[in-house]
């Protein structure tokens, strides 16, 4: 929805918006919490138990070039995720 900032804003705080954007489209978010990505639907949760897996699988002796094929994931993101779920 589009409005102009001079109809809905008081002239001092339309002064102090135009000292960081001026002639422009500017985005104003909701108040309130937001969920996090993928919180609502479960894929976030999704994810993590896909990544423990991996790694899991790589502590049992699995092959990057496997975990890549199986879980159709690159080199560097099978890294990331061994090396975020890494047991010291």
């Amino acid at each position: 929805m589009y409005f102009n900032a001079e109809e809905v804003l008081p002239a001092e705080l339309l002064v102090e918006i135009q000292q960081y954007v001026q002639g422009a489209a500017l985005y104003v978010p909701r108040r309130g919490d937001r969920a996090q990505w993928g919180a609502k639907n479960g894929t976030r949760q999704q994810i993590k138990l896909r990544n423990l897996e991996i790694a899991e699988r790589y502590r049992q002796g699995a092959s990057i070039a496997t975990l890549m094929e199986d879980y159709h994931l690159g080199y560097d993101s099978i890294r990331k995720i061994v090396r975020k779920y890494r047991k010291d």
